[in-house]
């Protein structure tokens, strides 16, 4: 960013009171932050992003049609994307790190002070992260636990190798669904879910039903969590 203009900032969020007081911490707190507008869920935040074209994006996670963590990663996934800051009043455990993850610049709770909020604008606009003190200790003791453990590593990797098909038949099959169950769910044929299931048992390097779901409960720890 150069001094030549304003940063341009859109806001996302399903709450018309914290859009409200949002707005008024710009308008009234800061002359180098322009709003250029607002969106209420995810989907539409992606249409207003290709239109408004902000600079920076203060973005909720709760949202009822699109969480702002897909939103997040649909609009940055397009070229000259803007800078998205998750702004939340949930700071639970993982919650930093998939926003991070979906190409967030930043992660702050809405709780901040108006002024820390203000400055993590500026940061991101100048290409700077942003990370509350509470939120980047989460996230780092977050990455320690996963890193520290072997076993997730390893199964978040075979996990990884899967088709799209494949970790449909596998998260299945660890929910504690039968091939017949799987079939009817997938719309595929018992012998289809057979033929998934050898080639995930070949990629996992494991025979039977019970090691694909402690591979993939092992590997939800760190993908979902």
């Amino acid at each position: 960013m150069t001094d030549e203009r304003p940063i341009k900032l859109m806001i996302v969020d399903d709450d018309q009171l914290t859009i409200r007081g949002l707005s008024n911490i710009v308008q009234y707190g800061a002359k180098d932050i322009e709003l250029v507008g607002a969106a209420n869920d995810g989907g539409e935040a992606i249409a207003q992003a290709v239109i408004l074209r902000p600079d920076v994006i203060l973005m909720d996670v709760v949202m009822k049609k699109m969480n702002g963590i897909e939103a997040t990663r649909r609009i940055r996934s397009q070229p000259g994307a803007p800078e998205i800051i998750v702004l939340t009043t949930f700071d639970a455990d993982g919650e930093p790190l998939k926003a991070i993850e979906a190409g967030a610049a930043g992660f702050l709770l809405k709780s901040e002070d108006p002024e820390r909020i203000l400055d993590s604008i500026r940061e991101v606009a100048a290409g700077e992260g942003a990370l509350s003190p509470r939120t980047a200790k989460q996230m780092v003791a977050h990455v320690r636990a996963i890193a520290a453990d072997p076993q997730i590593r390893e199964a978040v990797a075979l996990v990884r190798t899967l088709t799209e098909r494949e970790r449909e038949v596998a998260d299945a099959v660890t929910a504690g669904m039968s091939n017949a169950e799987i079939a009817k769910k997938l719309f595929v044929s018992d012998g289809t879910v057979k033929s998934h299931l050898t080639a995930i048992q070949q990629k996992f390097g494991v025979t039977g039903r019970v090691l694909i779901a402690v591979i993939v409960t092992r590997a939800q720890y760190a993908l979902d969590a």
